[in-house]
């Protein structure tokens, strides 16, 4: 019985190993070969420059977002997520029966009172 255990969760742990050997290893190689001046290291303004958008940044590095953004593109994904659950339940709405309509009418019901909610608390207003 603990044979089988370990048999089965040794290649979990094999693969865990090489996981973390495969990364380090290339790091390791990487900066042994800045070491020996065999990496290239040219430095120019045009490699240091902005990426992202092009544009410089105004203001400090830092700046807070206020976190109804946050929010706002949470309540987003829950809804969206949660509508892509109803599509195989439509899909194969008659061969479920009453019992899932049921199950789904719950489903339903408690995403109709998390939406109510939030728009009482004000979260789907954009200020």
């Amino acid at each position: 019985m603990l044979d089988d255990y370990f048999r089965q969760y040794g290649l979990i742990v094999i693969l865990s190993v090489i996981a973390v050997i495969i990364p380090t290893s290339m790091i390791a190689v990487s900066w042994f070969l800045s070491v020996i001046k065999i990496r290239p290291t040219n430095p120019n303004p045009v490699k240091l420059s902005i990426y992202e958008c092009g544009m410089e940044t105004i203001g400090p590095r830092w700046n807070q977002f206020n976190f109804r953004y946050y929010y706002f593109a949470l309540l987003f994904v829950l809804f969206d997520v949660e509508t892509v659950f109803l599509y195989p339940w439509a899909v194969h709405f008659r061969k479920l029966g009453l019992f899932a309509l049921i199950e789904m009418g719950v489903f339903i019901g408690i995403l109709v009172v998390g939406w109510v909610y939030a728009w009482r608390k004000k979260a789907l207003e954009w200020r």
